[in-house]
């Protein structure tokens, strides 16, 4: 195999004062490690940017293939950015580094930020890994003191431990980037928080490499509270992203968000599940996951029928497992079932009315004696200041998770059920899943707590989730023969008494 295909890809807009000591400065020898090239994109400049860098690119001592393309039209920081790396990508390089044309970051350092994003991903030189070392290299006090802050508000909502995501000296894997939409991102400064984001949600290894700091006379185009304004709002909604509150396409990565997290410990439809199926039931569990239900149920001795549009890798928690697609109605099962569980499944059917007919026909037949059903609440109150903002955000998990084709209030729930023949025996609201968002300490206990105080007040408003209890329907045919029965028995002459 040859040397990996580097692609030093130097980003300039009005750089024409500084542009060709940087291109000077970039070292000869990385072809000892590297093939490289050089591709400068200037970002329609109306000084002598790229004139200047063709002129040192022609004096260049250095062995390296080099390009200049120009754009006709300002595409922004980000907007730039794309253009390179869309290039490294599609002409098969194995990394790109970015150097700014101003002058700021040092091109002496683009070997080993190169090394190290080859081996972790992605990587980038932070002017804060050396106390101390920005200040000396003249970063002004408000921008230090700024970066600080926003790096510490991202950290802490990324669960990160970076000491920097806002510098500009950044190298990728091309691989990296070939599996992010960093295409969608914004054409803005923030662009850069933006793809930080991404490859941590892909699972990158970032990392960081201390840098030399350098202000001089550069111009900053940066609108620092406008930044920082964009910066915290992406990082925010990443992060609602995660917790399944917020949808955006750019964030939509894998990062896990579909796996089950346990809610059994605290006030969850699990939980009610739970406390209302007595001990030894046969059970069957419609939309069964992974069994985590299932397998709480077998601990209480009940013998459990999962039934999942796929089967787990993992069907141990089921007394017996059957692969069904319930837009075809309840599954073939054979003998009497107790109990059948439908938690969070209901809101995923093509058409939920006429599952809840079949269910009940299911149900005659099967000898069932209850149905506990659970879905998510549009009404709730998150969801209604939403909508008077403007929003109705789907996301990949939550009330409005992108797989659900209905979405029900605590009235349209009863009502789906009261005109299929079923009887409502209880409906209760379950609160936010705020142990899951911020954590079972103190915090998330606490507002678990107020959001069933404020449950008692209206379920409608304040249940992230409703649950209800249904007793199957009635077979008319066996009132029938009971009325039969009963009225034999009523209408018959009374006994005559003896004299």
């Amino acid at each position: 195999m040859g040397q990996p295909r580097l692609l030093v890809f130097v980003l300039t807009y009005e750089a024409a004062d500084h542009v060709g000591k940087v291109i000077e400065r970039i070292p000869n020898d990385l072809d000892d490690e590297f093939d490289t090239e050089i591709l400068l994109i200037d970002d329609a400049s109306t000084d002598e940017t790229a004139k200047i860098a063709r002129v040192a690119f022609e004096a260049m001592d250095a062995p390296y293939a080099w390009r200049i393309l120009v754009n006709p039209v300002n595409q922004g920081y980000g907007g730039n950015q794309k253009l390179g790396y869309r290039y490294a990508v599609d002409h098969g390089f194995d990394a790109v580094a970015m150097l700014h044309g101003d002058g700021q970051y040092p091109p002496e350092e683009i070997r080993p930020l190169a090394r190290l994003a080859m081996h972790h991903g992605a990587a980038f030189g932070s002017r804060m890994a050396t106390r101390g070392a920005a200040r000396r290299g003249g970063m002004p006090m408000y921008k230090l003191v700024g970066n600080r802050v926003l790096t510490r508000v991202q950290n802490a909502l990324l669960e990160t431990e970076l000491t920097e995501f806002h510098s500009g000296f950044r190298a990728y894997r091309s691989d990296v980037l070939a599996t992010i939409p960093f295409s969608l991102n914004s054409d803005d400064f923030h662009f850069d928080t933006e793809i930080l984001i991404q490859c941590l949600r892909v699972g990158v290894d970032v990392a960081e490499m201390p840098i030399s700091t350098h202000y001089g006379d550069e111009e900053c185009r940066v609108d620092g509270m406008r930044y920082a304004a964009n910066v915290v709002g992406q990082t925010v909604r990443a992060t609602l992203h995660d917790k399944g509150l917020f949808y955006e396409r750019k964030y939509d990565l894998d990062k896990g968000v579909g796996r089950y997290e346990s809610k059994i410990d605290f006030t969850s439809p699990a939980r009610a599940i739970l406390e209302r199926i007595e001990p030894g039931s046969t059970v069957l569990d419609l939309g069964s996951s992974d069994g985590h239900v299932a397998r709480e149920l077998g601990a209480k001795g009940c013998r459990v029928v999962g039934v999942d549009l796929h089967e787990p890798a993992d069907t141990s928690a089921f007394d017996h497992f059957v692969q069904w697609n319930l837009d075809d109605g309840p599954p073939p099962v054979e003998g009497r079932v107790d109990v059948v569980v439908l938690a969070d499944v209901i809101e995923h059917l093509r058409s939920p009315e006429t599952f809840a007919e079949q269910l009940g026909a299911f149900c005659l037949q099967h000898e069932t004696k209850q149905v506990l059903v659970s879905t998510g609440n549009v009404a709730f109150l998150a969801q209604r200041l939403m909508l008077l903002l403007g929003q109705f955000n789907y996301g990949p998990r939550g009330i409005l998770d992108m797989t659900h084709t209905r979405l029900f209030t605590a009235r349209t729930l009863r009502r789906l059920f009261l005109q299929a023949g079923f009887r409502v025996q209880e409906q209760i609201g379950i609160p936010a899943p705020f142990p899951l968002a911020v954590g079972r300490g103190r915090l998330g206990m606490a507002l678990l707590r107020a959001n069933e105080l404020a449950i008692r007040g209206s379920t409608t408003m304040f249940s992230y989730q409703l649950f209800v209890s249904l007793t199957p329907p009635t077979d008319l045919r066996q009132l029938i023969t009971g009325s039969e029965r009963h009225a034999d028995s009523a209408a018959a002459p009374a006994p005559m008494s003896s004299a």
